[in-house]
C-alpha cells in the first residue's frame, strides 16, 4: 500500500495532473466505478438488488460507472439521482450515458425494496453540510440498516479532518477509495463512519502523484525502520544508549516506572531512574534491571557525567519547580527530551515559554500530549484538523509532536506528519501513555532522529497492544514490546 495521505485539495491535483501524465479522465473513472463494482461483487455475492444514490459530480459518474458493471453481471440495480441527468457534465454525463439502466429521482429511492446501498452522493472534496433531499437520503440509507459501500469518503464526510460537515453523514459499512487515502481516512471520527477502506489501485501515473510532495503519512514501519539503528555485536550498554526518567514522589512512582521499563524495552543499553529517596523505595521493590539513583542537587551533573542520551520528564512528577528544574536542566545539558504529563500543567497557557525553553538546548525534544494536555498548552481550534494542530504546535514549538488517541499524529517543524491507526481500543488504559513516553525515549537513545523515534513508537505501542489482546493493563506493554518488535522486523523483511 501507498503510504502518502493526500488531502481533497491535493488529490485535485493530481486529478487534473493526469491527463499530461497520459491518464484520461473518462479512463479513470471506468476503472474506479469497476473497483466499487468488483468489492461488493466480491463481498456480498448475494446482495441481488442494489440500490445506487448519484450525486451530480464525479462521484455520482463513479456510482453510475458501478451500476452498469453490477448490472452486466446479472445484478439488479436501479440508480437514484440527485438533480436532472441532462445537468451532468464531463465524464460523469459520459458514465451517465452509458447506462440503460432504471434511473430514478433520489426522493423515490426505494430502499425497503434493496439489498444494499452504493453511496455515490459526494466525494472528498465536499466543502458543505449536506442538505434538503441528499440530506434525507443519507438518513434514509443509515436507517435502512443495509449494507452501504461508499464511494471515495461518506458522504458528507470531510475527507482532510475525518469530521462530518453536518447532521448527515453516511455510515458506511466500506469505504472504496482510489489512488491515495485520505487524511478522514484514518482520523478519527472518519475511520468508523468509512467501514472498512479498500483503496484500489485505478491506474493514476505515478508522476502526477509524485509532483505533489505529499507529507503526510500512514504511519507504518517502512516509513522509518531504516532510521532506527540495530544492536551491534560490538555493542556495549552505553553505546546503545542510555535513558534517565525523573520520578515523582513516594505515592505516584508507578508512571516513572512504567516509563523506565518501556524504554529498558526498546532497547536502550542502560535505564536509571532518579528521584527521591522515599520514592526510591517504592522503586526498589519493583525493579531489577532500571537502575535507580537519588538526585536532589546532582541531576545536572548526572545527566553529562553519565553519558545520557536522553530524559522523561513528567509522568506523575507532579507540577513542581522541582519537575521544572530538572527540565531546564536535562534542556541544558543537551539531551533528547521527551515531555509528558505534567510538564503540560507547568507551561499551561505558555506555549512561546515552552518554545523558548526548547531553544535552549541542543538535543531533540518529543511533545507527548493526549488532547486535554495539548489543549491546556496550546488552546483549542475546533475549526482545524487534529493533523493541522499537531503541525501548528510543533512550528511553534520547535519540537515533534505527538498528539496522542486512537489515530495519534506526529508531527514536525516542517511540516512532516504520521497517522497511526493501528492501536486497538483497549490501549485506552491507564498508565499507557507512559509507556509510549519511555518507548520514545529509549529509541531517540539508540539515535533514531525524532520524528522516526515518535512515529516508531506509536506503531509499536499499538503493536504490543494487540499482542496482549483484551484485557490489557498498561503493566503488560513494556513486556509485549520484544513481541512488537518482531513484527516490525517482519514487516522489514516482507
Amino acid at each position: 500500500m501507498s503510504l502518502e495521505l493526500l488531502t481533497p485539495a491535493e488529490m485535485t491535483r493530481v486529478d487534473a495532473a493526469a491527463p499530461a501524465a497520459g491518464a484520461s479522465g473518462s479512463a479513470l473513472m471506468e476503472r474506479a466505478g469497476g473497483a466499487v463494482a468488483a468489492e461488493v461483487a466480491n463481498g456480498w455475492p448475494d446482495a441481488r438488488r442494489i440500490l445506487v444514490l448519484a450525486g451530480p459530480g464525479n462521484n455520482g459518474g463513479d456510482g453510475f460507472v458501478a451500476a452498469r458493471k453490477l448490472a452486466e453481471a446479472g445484478r439488479e440495480v436501479l440508480v437514484a439521482l440527485l438533480g436532472d441527468r441532462e445537468s451532468l457534465k464531463g465524464d460523469a454525463a459520459v458514465a451517465a450515458a452509458r447506462w440503460t439502466g432504471e434511473t430514478g429521482p433520489l426522493p423515490n429511492a426505494p430502499f425497503e425494496a434493496c439489498d444494499l446501498v452504493i453511496d455515490a452522493l459526494f466525494g472528498a472534496g465536499l466543502g458543505r453540510p449536506i442538505e434538503g433531499a441528499a440530506a434525507d437520503a443519507v438518513s434514509a440509507a443509515n436507517a435502512s440498516g443495509l449494507p452501504i459501500v461508499s464511494v471515495d469518503v461518506p458522504s458528507g464526510l470531510d475527507g482532510a479532518t475525518g469530521r462530518p460537515l453536518g447532521d448527515a453523514c453516511v455510515r458506511a459499512s466500506l469505504t472504496v477509495t482510489f489512488v491515495r487515502l485520505k487524511p478522514g481516512h484514518v482520523l478519527t471520527p472518519g475511520r468508523s463512519l468509512c467501514g472498512r477502506v479498500v483503496l484500489a489501485d485505478i491506474g493514476m501515473p505515478e508522476d502526477a502523484v509524485a509532483g505533489i510532495g505529499a507529507r503526510a503519512f500512514l504511519n507504518r514501519p517502512a516509513l522509518w525502520r531504516d532510521q532506527l539503528p540495530a544492536p551491534s555485536i560490538e555493542g556495549h550498554k552505553y553505546s546503545r544508549g542510555h535513558v534517565a526518567v525523573w520520578s515523582g514522589p513516594e505515592l505516584s512512582t508507578g508512571a516513572a516506572r512504567l516509563s523506565a521499563l518501556a524504554a529498558l524495552r526498546s532497547g536502550a543499553g542502560a535505564v536509571t531512574l532518579l528521584g527521591q529517596r522515599a520514592a526510591l523505595k517504592e522503586h526498589a521493590a519493583h525493579l531489577t534491571a532500571v537502575m535507580l539513583r537519588e538526585a536532589e542537587n546532582d541531576w545536572a551533573e548526572f545527566l553529562t557525567q553519565r553519558r545520557v542520551s536522553a530524559v522523561v520528564v513528567g509522568p506523575a512528577a507532579g507540577p513542581t519547580e522541582r519537575t521544572a528544574k530538572a527540565l531546564t536542566e536535562a534542556i541544558e545539558a543537551g539531551c533528547h527530551v521527551v515531555m509528558d504529563a505534567d510538564v503540560f500543567s507547568l507551561f499551561a497557557g505558555r506555549p512561546d515559554d515552552l518554545a523558548a525553553l526548547i531553544a535552549r538546548g541542543s538535543g531533540q525534544v518529543a511533545l507527548t500530549p493526549h488532547e486535554g494536555e495539548f489543549a491546556r498548552v496550546f488552546g483549542v481550534d475546533k475549526t482545524a484538523s487534529k493533523l493541522e494542530r499537531a503541525r501548528a504546535a510543533a512550528a511553534r514549538s520547535g519540537a515533534t509532536v505527538l498528539l496522542k488517541g486512537a489515530d495519534t499524529v506526529v508531527a514536525t517543524p516542517d511540516g512532516r506528519a504520521t497517522v497511526a491507526d493501528n492501536a486497538p481500543p483497549y490501549l485506552a488504559t491507564a498508565g499507557a501513555g507512559d509507556v509510549l513516553a519511555g518507548l520514545c525515549a529509549g529509541l531517540l537513545a539508540q539515535g533514531a532522529p525524532a520524528f522516526e523515534a515518535a512515529s516508531a513508537a506509536v506503531w509499536l505501542h499499538g503493536e504490543a497492544a494487540t499482542a496482549v489482546g483484551r484485557g490489557l493493563i498498561a503493566d503488560d506493554l513494556p513486556g509485549a514490546i520484544p513481541e512488537a518488535l518482531r513484527r516490525m522486523e517482519e514487516r522489514a523483511a516482507g
